[in-house]
């Protein structure tokens, strides 16, 4: 009875429609629907419900076209868009060509693509939520009068704060004093003890625009004369060499041309920073920020100011790529430490931030920028061999910033020489931390390895046994706890399962070792070290089981830049862009965490993350240091990042991928197949491999083999890749794969075009 409901409706018109639904119709497009009476007025872009499948399910969708006339189909197969969805926004035809790109590059349905670009759902208004600044009052009345419990913890909080802490977020304080609302705070405003005041501006942010050194000024005038058509520049500039500036005049040009600027950054963590630059050199500008760690309401709100012109300047992270502009209206690209691998998606659209930013500004028909000290081997590639980029060079620091002394220290001669129980910390370390802490210095600390030991294992030697997953073919990781019986919790980092931890040895009741170092054990290490530094205030650890919401970073980030924090220790977050002219000390602790990984970008990771960490010192007046503790002394991919020699590591590299034959000098995708059987994964792989090699394109494909993490969530995954020699053969070659449907009835299949990662 549906379906002659569905046939007797009059038809008005006739639409195409991207489902958001993992369904893929053959292609970056859609499925043909028709109108009835009441939606004649439906426009790409347009937010929708459509019957999907044999059962009519409704689903949400966008209209990406009308159609001229009806769409050869069988009669007794047409179905009616069912309702326009009213509160969601309509998505701006930018956004639907850049998605078509997306899905058709990406080998990504259109729906899903388009749904990762909507502003997340939110029942709130999206008004932005006003900051407001609380601080001690200049001139407090003589006699205040009593004090409720609440108002009296309010000033004692307040006094006892440094001034350089001071003044404190309205909310952030209720947060802080764990209060039920700001009314007590409100009162103490009235009554004069407490005054509002301007927002506070960053240490070492200024309106003014500092002068400019001859090699700024060149590459300014360069890339601004490239404006109004698209190119795209690298800006290879060691750390400290003032490409921030670049970017603000940049900018500054593109909003005086009467167009707007689009500005990403990889980690949340750098968004209050660029954020205090954006606000403080361009008060009077519409600046917006969108990432996670803002709330729901006020990303819905900025993506609602931008798609209506409010907005001049949009910072975000990896997804701001996605910010509604038209396509008339944007007039620069910046994309900051655009070697970074948070800017690719790891989930469906698997898209790379920095490569939809250029095509971004091919739609917009505007320069892009693209920022780093340590540029991926592709963006390298593509400014010295094929020149499709152009090279702009900052080889020195700004003025009043002087390189840091770099020392690395051999781990292997130094546990020799340093008897007892193995520390994070060498006595190099130890002493360089305890002579900056003496010198009124902040240090940091990196180890890019979570938890607080990273393999638990029977102290019998003939036993053998280590605690994994029994999920995934992985070492479990213990992370203290100090709540819980057992000390803490085992936790997967891949399927997130979490164990208490064992007493004895399963296998043979025997004691058990906590092996291996994580960022959490070096945070209480340093606290039994440094018994004075107070834990959480100015000894602070950042990493994925710290950060929280991006109020909790945007504290964190002024805590360290008042003084408060006095070492920061974390993982490769910390290691991002951050400019902290206190910083006196930058210790790694373990360089080589990323260098033995079976992955042909392991020695890249590994120069880019000692590299750029080692360039947060030298920032204030003081040269600082930077000690990098190895057991690979020797290797390029540490010496050469040590002396700040990044085109020398380039070129070695480059020789490599060469002679190997492996990404940028070819392009590659990789298809993972999994399964919870072992021989069903397994012979998925086989058959895909023989698709692939069916399809007439020059291209390569592997020997379907187990992936290196063989087995994740009770799903055993195996790979195929398929090499070509440009992306256009890669592309041509999936498309046809596609077409011949390759990809059917083999189970889950991931598709990953240009892959960081291959674990």
């Amino acid at each position: 009875m549906q379906h002659m409901e569905l046939f007797a409706q009059e038809i008005s018109g006739w639409v195409e429609v991207a489902v958001d639904a993992a369904f893929d119709p053959g292609g970056s497009g859609g499925l043909h629907y028709a109108l009835d009476s009441t939606l004649t007025d439906l426009a790409p872009g347009d937010p929708v419900t459509v019957p999907l499948g044999k059962r009519n399910r409704p689903v949400r969708g966008w209209v990406v076209d009308r159609l001229d006339s009806a769409p050869p189909m069988d009669a007794t197969r047409v179905k009616h868009v069912l309702s326009r969805i009213e509160d969601a926004p309509v998505l701006p035809a930018s956004l639907i060509d850049l998605a078509r790109w997306i899905a058709g590059y990406y080998i990504t349905p259109l729906g899903t693509t388009l749904a990762s670009m909507q502003p997340p759902k939110t029942t709130s208004t999206g008004a932005p939520r006003q900051h407001r600044w609380i601080d001690l009052a200049t001139t407090p009345p003589e006699t205040g009068g009593r004090l409720g419990a609440n108002q009296a913890a309010i000033l004692e909080y307040l006094r006892s704060l440094p001034a350089s802490n001071r003044p404190v977020e309205r909310l952030a304080l209720v947060r802080s004093l764990d209060l039920n609302d700001a009314s007590g705070i409100d009162r103490l405003v009235t009554r004069g003890l407490l005054q509002e005041v301007a927002a506070p501006v960053p240490e070492g942010v200024s309106p003014i625009a500092p002068s400019l050194t001859d090699d700024q000024r060149q590459v300014i005038d360069a890339i601004d004369a490239t404006a109004g058509g698209f190119s795209v520049h690298m800006l290879l500039g060691v750390t400290g060499s003032g490409k921030t500036e670049v970017y603000l005049q940049l900018i500054e040009r593109t909003l005086h041309r009467g167009h707007a600027a689009l500005v990403l950054v990889p980690e949340i963590l750098l968004t209050p920073q660029t954020a205090a630059r954006l606000e403080s050199r361009f008060p009077d500008r519409g600046i917006g920020v969108l990432h996670s760690g803002v709330s729901v309401a006020r990303r819905r709100n900025t993506w609602r100011r931008v798609r209506e012109g409010e907005i001049d300047i949009v910072l975000g992270a990896r997804s701001a790529v996605f910010a509604p502009f038209s396509d008339e209206r944007l007039g620069l690209i910046v994309v900051d430490e655009s070697h970074d691998s948070s800017y690719k998606q790891d989930t469906a659209p698997r898209y790379h931030g920095r490569d939809v930013a250029m095509r971004r500004g091919q739609q917009s028909n505007c320069p892009v920028v693209l920022g780093s000290a340590t540029p991926s081997m592709e963006s390298w590639f593509n400014a010295t061999v094929t020149h499709k980029y152009t090279l702009h060079r900052l080889n020195n620091r700004a003025p009043g910033l002087t390189r840091p002394k770099v020392r690395i220290v051999d781990r292997i001669e130094e546990r020799k020489a340093d008897p007892g129980p193995q520390r994070s910390l060498g006595p190099t370390l130890r002493r360089a931390l305890t002579n900056t802490l003496l010198d009124g210095g902040q240090a940091l600390l990196l180890l890019n390895r979570r938890g607080w030991a990273t393999h638990i294992a029977c102290r019998s030697r003939t036993c053998g046994w280590v605690m994994r997953c029994d999920q995934c073919d992985a070492a479990l990781v213990f992370h203290r706890k100090r709540d819980i019986a057992a000390g803490g919790t085992l936790q997967c980092h891949h399927c997130l399962s979490q164990l208490r931890m064992p007493r004895t040895c399963p296998a043979c009741a025997g004691g058990l070792s906590r092996l291996g170092e994580g960022s959490q054990r070096l945070e209480d290490e340093i606290a039994l070290l440094h018994p004075d530094l107070v834990q959480g205030e100015q000894l602070v650890r950042l990493d994925v089981d710290t950060r929280g919401s991006g109020e909790r970073v945007r504290s964190t980030m002024n805590a360290l830049r008042s003084g408060q924090i006095r070492v920061l220790v974390g993982t490769q977050m910390i290691a991002k862009g951050l400019d902290l002219p206190g910083v006196h000390l930058v210790g790694v602790v373990d360089a080589d965490t990323a260098l033995h990984q079976p992955d042909f970008r392991a020695a890249e990771r590994t120069f880019q993350l000692v590299a750029q960490v080692a360039g947060r010192c030298g920032r204030g007046d003081t040269a600082g240091t930077v000690i990098i503790q190895t057991c690979c002394a020797d290797d390029p991919a540490i010496a050469l990042a040590a002396a700040e020699r990044y085109e020398a590591f380039a070129t070695l590299e480059l020789e490599q991928r060469q002679l190997s034959g492996l990404p940028p000098v070819r392009r590659m995708a990789r298809m993972v197949v999994d399964d919870p059987a072992l021989p069903k994964a397994r012979d998925a792989a086989r058959a895909l491999a023989q698709r692939l090699r069916a399809v007439d394109v020059q291209w390569a494909v592997s020997p379907p083999a187990p992936c290196p993490l063989a087995r994740a969530a009770n799903r055993f995954r195996w790979q195929v890749d398929v090499m070509a020699d440009t992306p256009a053969i890669l592309h041509q070659g999936l498309v046809a794969a596609r077409a011949s449907r390759a990809f059917d009835a083999l189970g889950s299949i991931m598709i990953d075009v240009d892959p960081l990662y291959l674990q």
